[in-house]
Order: C-alpha cells, then structure tokens, then sequence
C-alpha cells in the first residue's frame, strides 16, 4: 500500500515537472536598459559624455619693425636786375636791384619698434559633450575653477573634437580641438599685482609718444 501511494507521488511530481515551464533566471534577462554593453569602453560619443582636454599651448611672437626716412632740398637763384626789353636801342623798363635768393631744407625721421610676446599654458581640463554636429563631430565645453589661499584662477575651454583624436583614455590633446577656445582670469589677493596701476594706465592714455 505504502509502495502504491510513493508511486503515485513521484507520477504527480513528474508531471508538474512537465507541465510547468522553467526560467533560466539570467542575470542578462535582469539588467536595465540603461546599462552599457559588455564590450563598450568609456570614450565620449554621446550628448552628457564626458572627455579631457590635455593643454598644451605654446605661442610666440617677436615683431620689429625699423624705419629711416630722410629728404634734402638746395635750392637757389640767382637775379642781376637786368630785364633787357628794349626798342630802337632803348631799354623800355628801368633796371631793378639784383638779388641772389638761397634755399636748403632738411627733413628726416627715424624710428623703431620692437614687439616680443612670449607664453606657455599647460594643463588638463574635463569636458562635457553639449551638441553632435552632423558629421558626428563633437561639441564639448568645460569650466574649472580654483580658489587656493585667496587666489581664484577661472578657466573656460570650448571647441569641436574629433571622434577619431580621441584615445582609448578618453583624452584629446588641444592641438586637435578645432575653434578651440581657451580663457582663463585670475581674481583674488594676486590680481593687483599682475596689472598696472592707474596713475600708470592714465600716462599710458595720455602720452602722445
């Protein structure tokens, strides 16, 4: 009897088994669909990615320019008070006193100017992807600000990337940003010291040379 009920169990287990259908319970079935795909790495492509700029500009200029003018002018002439108009051997106007004129002028201008502007940035600022263009170019734009023991420094960079420049870390070197756009203010304690003051901004209006 004992045997005949098992029996019967292990048939109602077996179809149960049977009829009921089995979930693997994958854990690909289970992720959202924001999550990245196995095989995606973290180089920006998307409106919201993010990249580095590494900056690294170096500009130098040395303009002179040098220039010699220079004029003379001798002049002179030379009257004996002799008109000589005559008629019938008669001289029809009266002699005149004679006269010698002399003229000399000099005129030169000399001049010279020398330019020479030097100047070397070098950092590393990150980047957010704010516009596609339609070739897949990347529109980016960034700000950093730093404040330390008073000093600010504000750096803004803007400009258009390359899909293709940027390396597998995700970095851009500045050279191949194209309108690349870099501006950085200094604020704070430092400022004053890195500008003219204005008794001397006032001469340098006011000079005419």
């Amino acid at each position: 009897m004992k045997t005949s009920h098992l029996t019967l169990w292990i048939v109602l287990v077996t179809l149960v088994a049977l009829i009921t259908p089995c979930s693997a319970g994958s854990i690909w079935s289970k992720r959202t669909n924001n999550a990245r795909a196995l095989y995606t790495d973290d180089v920006a492509r998307n409106i919201g990615d993010i990249l580095t700029i590494k900056i690294a500009e170096d500009s130098s200029i040395n303009n002179k320019a040098k220039r010699d003018l220079q004029k003379q002018t001798d002049r002179s002439t030379t009257f004996d008070g002799e008109l000589d108009i005559t008629t019938n051997n008669h001289n029809l106007l009266p002699r005149i006193p004679s006269f010698n004129m002399t003229a000399a002028s000099d005129n030169s201008l000399s001049s010279k100017a020398d330019f020479k502007d030097q100047r070397s940035f070098a950092d590393q600022i990150t980047v957010v992807v704010v516009d596609i263009l339609p070739n897949r170019n990347l529109v980016v734009t960034g700000t950093r600000n730093r404040e330390i023991a008073g000093d600010i420094q504000i750096i803004e960079v803007s400009g258009i990337v390359r899909p293709s420049d940027i390396s597998f870390s995700n970095v851009v070197e500045s050279q191949y940003v194209a309108n690349f756009r870099i501006i950085s203010r200094n604020a704070g304690i430092a400022e004053p010291f890195n500008r003219p003051g204005w008794f001397g901004r006032f001469l340098d209006v006011v000079s005419p040379f």
